[in-house]
């Protein structure tokens, strides 16, 4: 998904938590085309009974829907709809950052996490300052941090007589991702060069008597650092249901009382990741008997002595998991890298240049991950991408087989369990904009690459800004959105494959 994010979820905060991102199908447009075979003089054949155009009328949910079904080994067009129109990636745009990091960056790629000294250690006191030195890693956990202080403590680390550094320069600092996002959402965080949780602090309430305790936190599974650099205060009132001031240094939250009930928890962003990296890294120093002065944004020095490292998986692991759970943050992070653009938005238009260059494929992205509703593409343009990489001779290569299995559905769009056709995807939501990209792989051999995007742009537009975690009706409209690109799969599946 593009708004979307991962969170714990207790008690009555289900209106506070339901918004996923919402997902809308559309009816066919008017003028959608048969589908046409190569070495037919371009011929018009009439499709079977069921057809795609049935499928989408029977959705009926309004809006545009394109699509379009290759054979991949020959290019053949085998169906498609609304070819020409560009509508809203959502976070299929995460399968073209993938391919571009890929062969930007390579497969052996990692990033990596650093802690440096400026001058030598003695008595277990560095006799100078203690740098955190980011990479710009988008999936550090507290647990790594927690370990490597651990592994500090082991050298005998006690303290410092200088600064608590933290470097997060090298990647862009940015507060969010896209600035049409409501403030509390997860799935719109911060980034830096230094990032922590996906740059998330995780927010617990728990009544206690008329009142309500409250804590922020940046835990991992093993350890529980306090944190100071955001704090909350329940509001009596029912709503907005959450409001957000950066006014001064400290995140200040508001929450509405109404919405509370008897507990519960979830994960907020913070806008400062470096300081929040370098603050929880501090807290887990305390607990290791490491005594640290409050952290202070600074550059490394070239001659810092390094003590010890984190590094993240290889490339291809760090996107599978990103084109698994959808992470907004590693795929702006990612982008970035291999851009080595010094803002977002030219960051997006750098790998566009790169991908028509390199690879021939038109997008018109504003950022890495499909968040940004301004972005467009063809569905056209995405199956040139997916065909791409099913023949590339470079890294990109490795895109098909870091892609999820969407599967096949049943009748109320649940996977089938051992069914023998895969098909490997990535899948999109927005408020009321749908999207599946990739492949069909049936037992037969004959590969199938396909594009579906739906989208209701101008209800999506209506929007209002606190109704835009979890809007009216979305829900429903990711349901449809879904059993209908099932359907459509299950119909090439059975027509062509």
């Amino acid at each position: 998904m593009s708004e979307s994010f991962h969170w714990t979820r207790r008690g009555a905060l289900g209106l506070l938590l339901a918004g996923l991102g919402q997902a809308a199908l559309a009816e066919a447009p008017p003028n959608s085309f048969p589908p046409r075979r190569r070495g037919d003089g371009g011929r018009e054949r009439t499709p079977p009974p069921g057809d795609a155009s049935g499928l989408i009328a029977k959705a009926d949910l309004g809006g545009t829907v394109s699509y379009l079904v290759v054979d991949t080994a020959t290019g053949m067009v085998l169906e498609g709809g609304g070819t020409e129109t560009a509508l809203p990636p959502a976070s299929t745009a995460k399968a073209a950052t993938a391919f571009y990091a890929l062969e930007r960056l390579g497969p052996d790629f990692r990033f990596v996490t650093k802690v440096l000294a400026t001058g030598p250690l003695a008595n277990g006191i560095v006799q100078g300052d203690l740098v955190l030195l980011g990479g710009g890693d988008p999936t550090l956990q507290t647990d790594q941090l927690g370990d490597l202080v651990a592994r500090l403590g082991t050298l005998g680390l006690r303290g410092v007589t200088g600064r608590f550094l933290f470097d997060d320069s090298t990647l862009p600092r940015l507060e969010r991702i896209d600035g049409g996002q409501p403030d509390q959402v997860g799935y719109n965080p911060a980034l830096s060069g230094l990032n922590l949780n996906f740059n998330r602090v995780y927010f617990e309430w728990k009544r206690e008597g008329d009142g309500y305790r409250v804590t922020m936190d940046g835990r991992g599974e093993r350890f529980m650092p306090q944190v100071s650099l955001a704090r909350m205060q329940v509001a009596q009132r029912e709503a907005p249901l959450f409001t957000y001031d950066r006014s001064g240094a400290v995140e200040d939250w508001t929450v509405a009382s109404a919405a509370l009930g008897k507990g519960g928890s979830r994960w907020l962003p913070v806008r400062q990741p470096g300081l929040y990296a370098a603050e929880v890294f501090r807290e887990l120093a305390a607990a290791q008997g490491i005594r640290l002065p409050a952290p202070e944004a600074g550059l490394a020095p070239a001659d810092g002595k390094e003590l010890d490292r984190v590094e993240s998986e290889a490339l291809p692991e760090l996107l599978r998991d990103m084109l698994r759970f959808s992470t907004n943050l590693t795929a702006e992070v990612v982008g970035l890298r291999a851009s080595g653009a010094a803002g977002l938005a030219g960051s997006a238009q750098a790998m566009n240049d790169w991908l028509k260059m390199y690879a021939g494929v038109d997008l018109a992205l504003v950022d890495h991950s499909g968040l940004g509703g301004a972005s467009r593409v063809t569905v056209g343009a995405m199956v040139a991408l997916m065909q791409k990489a099913r023949g590339a001779d470079g890294a990109a290569k490795l895109l098909p087989g870091i892609l999820r299995d969407f599967g096949m559905r049943d009748a109320k769009g649940k996977a089938i369990k051992g069914h023998p056709v895969r098909v490997p995807s990535k899948t999109g939501t927005l408020n009321f904009v749908s999207g599946l990209v990739g492949y069909v792989e049936p037992p037969s051999g004959r590969v199938l690459s396909f594009a579906i995007y739906a989208a209701d742009t101008e209800r999506r537009d209506a929007l209002a800004l606190e109704d835009r975690e979890a809007p009216p009706g979305g829900a429903a409209w990711v349901k449809r959105a879904r059993l209908l690109e099932a359907r459509l799969v299950e119909r090439w599946v059975g027509v062509y494959g």
